[in-house]
């Protein structure tokens, strides 16, 4: 049976070396966060395990190596959003798994320990299901326009998760696990990726049209205001989330999560995987599980180093 895949562009290939890169970026810049907000934390007496209140948000601004993180996450996102630019969310969002590897590998330099076989078989699981996956996906996805109807469908997911996220929050924000602040972190961020490739989608579309504007294109309004709302949320989930628990948890956590969010909504809403054969959907579960599997076991790994 004849099976039509789906080729990159040399333009749309470029996005996956950057998307790389943005997740070094990632990667570092979670390691000094986390250094920030554990010295914070250990001088207000571990409070920031319920949800940090303002006056250690504002210390964490007065830490040099809590700003060095920000700086470096801050060029993680421009490196993010320059890959889904040019390429499918499907193909360039499923990387940033990469960052745990590279968390764990910073963590062991800084820790001075040695990485166990067990970890370096996870890692494997990781890189191997990641590279699968992105194969597939860059032989049988493809970035098409979005609609007024896809929009509307991501902003009402998004209210619902938000809404289910406060309300989480304000009745268990005392007894919140490290698990709570990660998932709601992922959660959240995943939303970040997909309404960032929405607007950017809907810009690229907008400026084809010679920018004519209609009425639909409130829609993208609402997006940005998404994005933004999504972003703050996801980022107080993560600083939270830092004095909980070592950086390796907080990444792994994100790096499933977060990619999951987004590949599913870019699939099931945005349609990119619209013209893949049967066997694509396949590969992908097994591409997913090997690369949850793998990021599971690193982040329950040994030699990991505990705040």
């Amino acid at each position: 049976m004849a099976v039509e895949l789906v080729s990159l562009t040399p333009m749309q290939s470029l996005g996956i070396p950057i998307a790389l890169v943005g997740a070094v970026f990632l990667a570092l810049g979670a390691e000094y966060q986390h250094r920030g907000v554990n010295k914070v934390d250990a001088r207000t007496g571990g409070q920031g395990k319920s949800g940090l209140d303002l006056r250690q948000l504002l210390a964490l601004i007065r830490r040099p190596s809590w700003m060095i993180g920000t700086l470096m996450l801050a060029l993680a996102i421009v490196f993010q959003l320059t890959s889904l630019y040019l390429a499918p969310l499907t193909v360039v969002q499923p990387l940033g798994a990469i960052a745990l590897v590279i968390t764990a590998v910073v963590n062991s330099r800084t820790t001075k320990t040695r990485l166990s076989r067990s970890t370096i078989r996870a890692i494997a699981f990781c890189v191997g299901g990641i590279a699968l996956f992105v194969t597939v996906a860059a032989l049988t996805t493809s970035t098409l326009p979005i609609n007024e109807t896809q929009l509307a469908i991501v902003l009402i997911i998004l209210a619902v998760v938000l809404a289910i996220v406060v309300t989480v929050f304000l009745l268990f924000r005392n007894r919140a696990t490290p698990i709570f602040w990660i998932v709601g972190a992922g959660i959240l961020f995943g939303f970040v990726a997909t309404l960032a490739k929405v607007v950017i989608e809907r810009i690229q579309t907008l400026f084809m049209d010679k920018f004519h504007i209609t009425p639909g294109d409130w829609l993208t309004i609402l997006c940005i205001l998404g994005l933004i709302l999504a972003g703050l949320a996801g980022s107080y989930f993560v600083q939270t989330a830092y004095s909980s628990g070592p950086p390796d948890l907080v990444v792994a956590g994100l790096t499933v999560i977060d990619p999951m969010v987004g590949v599913t909504i870019g699939i099931v809403v945005l349609g990119e995987a619209a013209s893949a054969p049967w066997w694509a959907s396949i590969a992908f579960v097994v591409a997913g599980a090997l690369a949850v599997y793998g990021v599971i076991q690193l982040s329950r790994r040994a030699d990991v180093a505990k705040p």
